[in-house]
């Protein structure tokens, strides 16, 4: 479970039991990358160290070396001389990503496919099991708004990418779609109608049980494109009740 807040704007950074041995500027990292890919500072906001340091409740060092790593990542955008920024989501930045995404996840998918063992299996139903019962929960609501679904869904996806086997592949999957998870908050946030994944995530999970990878691996692509569209038709402008 990710640190927590205290509620307050000035409340310190509250580990969890399971996190308590982390460093402090590993919790302030990760409780900075969570407010910014889910929208808690806008796209393009500035980031002030001093802001910072009182909303989370510690000195100034852990917040710069958080904004460093966010900065490396690409999530935050180092100004010469004038602090950080929130990167801005614009839709080339989202076809660009799109792009990386297809390149990278289907890769992943298909060695995982190839590699991934009965325990691999299991993971992924369980994964997919989890994620069914909070679309349950959550109803009508925007599902990527909801923390626990996204972190469920998050959960799934690496699932299926769990048995590849390159580190770095992973790694780099990983980051793909945390950028990714950024743009799709934001553009929760502005479109009235939400996208139901289910029927998607399901047909997924069954192609690579069945060892499927041409077929799985081309439901990835058309799931990521799918994201892409939409995320660049609310950033171009299309009306609050555009959706699917």
């Amino acid at each position: 479970m990710p640190c927590e807040l205290d509620g307050s704007q000035s409340g310190a950074v509250k580990p969890t039991a399971l996190e308590s041995e982390l460093p402090l500027s590993e919790h302030v990292y990760r409780e900075l990358r969570k407010a910014i890919v889910g929208c808690t500072f806008e796209p393009g906001e500035r980031l002030r160290v001093e802001e910072l340091t009182r909303r989370f409740g510690v000195s100034s060092s852990p917040v710069r070396e958080a904004l460093n790593r966010l900065a490396e990542q690409g999530i935050v955008l180092t100004l010469e001389n004038r602090g950080f920024r929130v990167a801005s989501l614009t839709s080339e930045g989202v076809e660009d990503l799109v792009r990386v995404r297809l390149l990278v996840e289907c890769e992943a998918l298909r060695e995982s496919i190839k590699l991934g063992d009965d325990a691999w299996e299991a993971s992924v139903v369980a994964a997919a099991h989890a994620l069914a019962l909070v679309e349950r929960r959550v109803g009508d609501a925007p599902l990527a708004l909801d923390d626990d679904w996204s972190a469920r869904h998050r959960a799934f996806h690496q699932s299926l990418y769990a048995a590849c086997g390159s580190d770095i592949l992973r790694d780099m999957v990983a980051l793909l779609f945390d950028r990714a998870e950024h743009y799709r908050r934001w553009a929760a946030k502005h479109r009235q109608a939400p996208r139901r994944k289910h029927d998607e995530h399901q047909k997924l999970m069954a192609a690579a049980l069945a060892r499927d990878a041409d077929k799985a691996v081309e439901l990835l692509r058309r799931h990521i494109s799918r994201t892409g569209e939409i995320v660049s038709a609310v950033l171009n402008g299309a009306p609050p009740e555009w959706v699917q």
